[in-house]
């Protein structure tokens, strides 16, 4: 095989799962560890992708790089909708009591379970700085709605800001859905963005149960931020079994593995 084809090929996995490793690589093309390092090297000249260690990703998953709220909701459209249903089947038809959900399209695929999932008999107080999730509950009869202010970031729709912070410090909810952009054994629960981190962070630190409801394309993702370590999420709602490594970590921090 030429090294054109080769580093077509490397391009096309990039695309497809957004990562390569330099091992799997040499074993996959019957080629030397040295010989992926150059095809990377030369890659990452043509701005392909970025060398990371143990080999690349593509350039869209730097520790800073961010989907928009509309390109979210496109991928892992599947994956999300099972995770969700999933995740509300934690609360059940008697539920009684308070729910916050976090800004991101995975809560907010939660959120919209919600009418379906709890029953009548009302009780249930929803609270949530995601105008995308206040958006979907918003009318519903069988709960009370509460949405916490702030300014509001236009990639994620979600309020940030001191003032979104101190509001949710004041709270207390039995369960809080929360998403994130990254999820590893050494890194715990990462975001690209400080003020979101921020939020993040206090609802974690607010609610009582946390749920942390994240699809499989999240694993080994480490960003600029980090919100929670491991050992403070209850149960983790996701599409795939864990890598080992991260299995281990979130068996090691008390965590529920629940796959859709």
């Amino acid at each position: 095989m030429y090294a054109m084809e080769r580093q077509q090929l490397i391009e096309r996995e990039l695309r497809d799962i957004g990562r390569v490793s330099v091992v799997d690589l040499a074993r996959r093309f019957d080629v030397t560890t040295e010989t992926v390092r150059r095809d990377l090297d030369r890659l990452e000249g043509t701005g392909s992708l970025r060398r990371v260690h143990g080999g690349a990703v593509s350039t869209d998953r730097a520790s800073t790089a961010e989907w928009t709220l509309t390109e979210r909701r496109d991928r892992q459209g599947d994956a999300k909708r099972a995770i969700a249903a999933e995740a509300a089947s934690l609360l059940g038809a008697s539920f009684r009591g308070s729910i916050f959900f976090d800004g991101g399209t995975t809560p907010a695929a939660v959120a919209a379970m919600l009418p379906e999932t709890l029953g009548t008999g009302g009780g249930v107080e929803v609270v949530t700085h995601s105008l995308e999730a206040a958006h979907l509950l918003a009318g519903e009869e069988q709960f009370s709605l509460t949405t916490i202010g702030g300014r509001v970031r236009g990639v994620t729709a979600a309020a940030v800001g001191a003032h979104t912070v101190r509001a949710i410090a004041e709270l207390r909810p039995d369960i809080a859905f929360v998403g994130t952009n990254g999820l590893s054994a050494g890194f715990g629960l990462s975001t690209p963005d400080p003020e979101e981190a921020a939020v993040k962070a206090a609802i974690i630190q607010s609610a009582r149960r946390v749920v942390l409801v994240a699809d499989a394309a999240k694993f080994g993702e480490e960003l600029l931020v980090r919100f929670a370590r491991l050992d403070e999420i209850d149960v983790l709602v996701t599409d795939a079994a864990p890598p080992a490594p991260l299995a281990e970590a979130l068996a090691d921090a008390d965590v529920e593995v629940r796959v859709a």
